[in-house]
Formats: C-alpha cells, sequence, structure tokens
C-alpha cells in the first residue's frame, strides 16, 4: 500500500511538472510572438531616374548624414542592375517592391495596349474608384493591374494587418505601386491650382485629418520661391556649363538657367506642377512622409510598419535639363539635404537603431544624345514616323492591308490577331516577316517576336532582359531595341528604358537595423531587394519573387 501512493505521489508531481513545463513553454511562446526583434519601421527609398555614377560625382558635395551616411553605416551593392526591360517608372516601383519582374508582376510600362479592350491602360489607372482629396480624375487610382504581392502585403499578412503600409510619392504610380495591395494608404500629390495630397478610394473615403491639415498649411505655396544652386555654382565642378542647348527649360524663361522664379514661372507651367521639376518638390515628399511617421505612429511599437517613399522630382528634372546639367547635380546635392533630415527624425521619432533603409531607383537614364554627339559618342534619335511609313508599305504590299497592325508602343507591335485568321495566315510567319522587315530600317539593333520570347530561354544579355520584361498576356507580338544611346525623344533632356548599362545599373544601398557594413561589386538585381527585407523581418517572401535574398547585407 506504501509503494502504491508513493507511486501515485510521484505520479502526480510528474504531471504537474509537465503541466508547468507546458505553462512556462506557453508563456514564451506567447513572449516571443509578442516581441520583435526586427526593425519597428521599414523605409523604403526609391529615387526615380538615379544612375548610379551620382552617388560617386556628386559624393564630395553631399554631407555626412544623407547618402554618405548610408554608405558609412550600411551597405553598398555597386554593381546593382534592373535584369528586365522596359526600365519605366511603372515597372521598376513594381520590381524593387514585388521582387520579380513584368514577366510575372504584369507592370509592363507606364503605359501599354491592352489587348483585350483595343485601348491605352495606365498602370495604376482604375475607373471603378473614386477621387479622394479632389474632384479632379487625379484620383482614380489603384494597385488592381500588379498581379503580385509586395513585401508590403507580406508584412501586413504575417502581422495580422496590424502592420501598417503607407506610400508616399509625387507620382501616383510611385506611391501605389511600391504599397501594394492591402496598404493602409497611398497618397500623391495633385499640383495644378490644387497643390493638394490626394488619395482614392480603394484606400478611404476620405482623407485623414492630419492630410487635410497639411493641404491647407500652405506648405506647398513656401516652395514656391527662387531655385538657385545651393553652393556657388562656380563649385559644381562635376557638371557640364549652365547655358546651353541640350536642356529644355521652362515655359517664360528664354534659358534654362539658373536662377528660376519658381512663382512667377508657375503661372505658364500649370501652376503646383512646376514644383515637380524643382527639388523642392522632393522636399515637400519629405515634409510630408515625415508628417505621416508622426500622424500614423510609424514604428511606435514592436510590429513592423512600412513606410515607401518615391522621390520623383529628380525624374522630372533629368527629363528636362538632362543628365550632364547643374540643375540635375543640384537637385542631388539638395535630395542628400532631404534624406539627411528624414533620417534625423526618424532617429528622434522611431530610434537610432530600431529601423532600416533601403536606398535604389527606378532606372537610369541616358546623356542627352545630342550632347553625346558633340563628344563624338554614338548616338541619336529614332524616326518613328518614318518607320511608320516604311511598315505600312510593307504591310500593303506584303498583306494587302496595313490593318493587320493593330498598336505600335513601347517598341512593341501588336498584331490584329482576328486580321491575321481572316487572311489564313499563321502568326508566327507574320511576326518573323515584320521583324526581318523592322531589322532593315535605320537605327534598329534587334528584334524579337513573341513565339521566341514563348519558346525559348535566354539566360544572358539583352535577350534575357527582354524575356523577364516580357508578358505573355500582355506584351506585343515583336520588340525591338534601338541601337546604343538612341532614343524616342525630343532633342533636349534625357529619357531611359533601355537594356543598356546607363539605362540599369542604380544604387542600392542599405542601413539601420540587422544591416552589416561593407559593400561588395558582385551582382545584385533589383529583385532581390525585396526576398532580402522578407528575409530581414522573418515573413514570407511576396508570391511571385524571382528574386534572392542578399544574405551577405543582413546581420
Amino acid at each position: 500500500m506504501k509503494n502504491f501512493f508513493t507511486l501515485v505521489a510521484a505520479l502526480f508531481l510528474f504531471i504537474s511538472c509537465g503541466a508547468q513545463s507546458n505553462t512556462t513553454d506557453s508563456k514564451s511562446q506567447k513572449t516571443t510572438i509578442e516581441t520583435n526583434e526586427g526593425p519597428k519601421l521599414v523605409v523604403g527609398i526609391v529615387v526615380d531616374q538615379m544612375r548610379y555614377d551620382y552617388l560617386t560625382r556628386f559624393q564630395s558635395k553631399f554631407g555626412d548624414g544623407g547618402f554618405n551616411r548610408m554608405i558609412s553605416e550600411g551597405f553598398n551593392c555597386k554593381n546593382n542592375h534592373f535584369n528586365y526591360v522596359p526600365t519605366y517608372t511603372g515597372p521598376g516601383h513594381a520590381s524593387v517592391y514585388t521582387g520579380t519582374t513584368p514577366k510575372t508582376h504584369g507592370i509592363i510600362g507606364n503605359n501599354w495596349y491592352d489587348k483585350e479592350t483595343k485601348e491605352m491602360v495606365y498602370c495604376a489607372g482604375d475607373d471603378n474608384v473614386t477621387s479622394v482629396g479632389t474632384e479632379n480624375r487625379a484620383g482614380k487610382m489603384s494597385p488592381h493591374r500588379m498581379q503580385t504581392t509586395t513585401f508590403g502585403d507580406e508584412n501586413r499578412l504575417f502581422t495580422q494587418m496590424k502592420g501598417k503600409t503607407i506610400g508616399v510619392s509625387l507620382k501616383d504610380r510611385g506611391a501605389i505601386l511600391p504599397a501594394g495591395h492591402t496598404a493602409n494608404a497611398a497618397y500623391w500629390f495633385h499640383g495644378r491650382d490644387e497643390g493638394s495630397w490626394i488619395s482614392s478610394s480603394f484606400y478611404m473615403n476620405e482623407l485623414p485629418q492630419w492630410v487635410k491639415d497639411f493641404n491647407i498649411s500652405e506648405k506647398a505655396e513656401s516652395y514656391l520661391k527662387e531655385w538657385d544652386t545651393y553652393y556657388d555654382i562656380t563649385t559644381y565642378t562635376e557638371s557640364g556649363v549652365d547655358e546651353n542647348t541640350f536642356e529644355g527649360g521652362f515655359k517664360g524663361k528664354d534659358k534654362a538657367t539658373f536662377p528660376y522664379d519658381l512663382k512667377t514661372l508657375s503661372k505658364d507651367n500649370r501652376g503646383f506642377d512646376i514644383l515637380k521639376a524643382t527639388p523642392y518638390g522632393n522636399s515637400l515628399t519629405t515634409d510630408f512622409a515625415m508628417a505621416a511617421i508622426k500622424a500614423e505612429n510609424l514604428g511606435q511599437d514592436n510590429i513592423t510598419d512600412v513606410l515607401a517613399v518615391s522621390f520623383s522630382a529628380t525624374d522630372y528634372v533629368g527629363h528636362n535639363f538632362g543628365v550632364n546639367s547643374k540643375e540635375v547635380q543640384d537637385t542631388y546635392i539638395r535630395l542628400d539635404k532631404d534624406l539627411e533630415r528624414l533620417f534625423n527624425y526618424l532617429d528622434s521619432t522611431v530610434g537610432s537603431g530600431e529601423y532600416t533603409v533601403f536606398l535604389t531607383a527606378d532606372h537610369g537614364a541616358v546623356d542627352v544624345p545630342s550632347y553625346l554627339n558633340s563628344v563624338k559618342v554614338p548616338a541619336g534619335y529614332v524616326d518613328n514616323k518614318g518607320r511608320k511609313v516604311k511598315l505600312n508599305a510593307f504591310l500593303n504590299t506584303t498583306y494587302g492591308t496595313k490593318d493587320i497592325v493593330e498598336n505600335i508602343s513601347n517598341d512593341q507591335i501588336f498584331l490584329n490577331r482576328a486580321k491575321v485568321k481572316e487572311l489564313g495566315l499563321k502568326l508566327s510567319d507574320v511576326q518573323d516577316a515584320i521583324a526581318m522587315e523592322e531589322l532593315s530600317y535605320a537605327s534598329v539593333s534587334k528584334v524579337y517576336t513573341a513565339t521566341t520570347m514563348s519558346t525559348t530561354s535566354f539566360s544572358k544579355g539583352v535577350e534575357e532582359l527582354l524575356q523577364n520584361g516580357f508578358n505573355q498576356k500582355r506584351s506585343g507580338d515583336v520588340i525591338l531595341v534601338n541601337d546604343a544611346a538612341f532614343i524616342s525623344y525630343g532633342k533636349t533632356g534625357s529619357t531611359h528604358g533601355s537594356a543598356l548599362n546607363y539605362d540599369t545599373h542604380v544604387p542600392l544601398l542599405f542601413f539601420g537595423k540587422g544591416i552589416k557594413h561593407g559593400e561588395t561589386f558582385t551582382k545584385t538585381v533589383i529583385p532581390d531587394i525585396a526576398p532580402t527585407i522578407s528575409a530581414l523581418l522573418g515573413i514570407s517572401f511576396p508570391n511571385g519573387a524571382s528574386g534572392e535574398p542578399l544574405g551577405f547585407v543582413i546581420d
């Protein structure tokens, strides 16, 4: 009997210890779940049209708190490239945050020809939503054409929608596509005679009070002032002469030279829209981003939030004045000061060492071809009208009608499938014939067909980039590649879109919590960014991600 009671007591003690152990494990697990050892806030920064060499060319003019702080404290991927074409704003922003290319996420351009509706569509346009904050159609936008998730979406799902995601940019597509499908909000700037930050009913029915307060604060008005160089213009030795024939400038001013009276010039340049083409557009974006951090309490708890900021003014300035202009140099010097402001604000609100930042670009830009010609570098301009006349003549001679081509846009030719069938022709034969004809035209370097893109696997060269940008349902039947530095654009200012290094080589900087200090010349590609941030946060990769996490960046 004594042995029996001893056995019962031992069994009771064993069960009690087991129960206590389970309770302790449960508490430990709960603590683990509720304590986030990752960053409180991830800030993704995309600088629109930033070539990699802007980091090195203007570095001596930067201070210690912006670009140079990211380099000195963080990790610099010096050989970072886009691995697809076209290198445009919409695809660029989508690829940074989805971790994949247009082949998968579906944003094949800023605008493209929709083969089903037979009309051009805009990457963020959505007639099923309404504008919020304006009566203008500028708010009828959403990410519905982007077919995959962003790392912000995955963070929202992982945190049971507790982690916030907010997108901010002068451009609607620069705010909407990075923010993703589950974002709490995306805000963009509507200029003209309003000068307000707006959104759409995809996110909300009414602007939050803090956005309304910001819009009536006259912050935008305060930037309608003189734009002169931040430093003495004679010290801007890293850019070309101020007065030249390669820049566009503003209506109402005879020469594209400093200084610019923005308040006066705004009358002939779409009102507040003039700010977009000056460094003050970036300053205004910084002001609004900091207001969002404060009002939305971003980074104020242990659940990671995401703030996607796109600085768009750099793109407008580049398009207007060109890669080698004094205006571009001054814009980057001033952007460096805005980055310093933003980082200092993050230090004081979220806490130094409690947030993580990455900075990249959505594409680079080519030097103005007319400038390149002046220094004997091969470059030029595509004669689209001349090409079209020749192609129509070929189509009429070969098929008896030019209607066999339905649309030409984004260096792609879309065939009228119904017409091809009506004429009893084989689609691939028509594609091949048009491709060979286009290849004979001036300034055309290469031509590929949709059939080739769909049936052949490329692993290097421009062919690989074309294939990564090719979406079977959305892309055209014939894809054209122009000669190096030949562009479809005006004779002043810069543009982008190619598979060449001036468009694909862009910065990639990481710094903050969880990031090592260092640098590499190992090649990285834009789709690597989202998996890297996902790995840092311990969340699922975006559902279409094709990039790889950069383990050498994470501490």
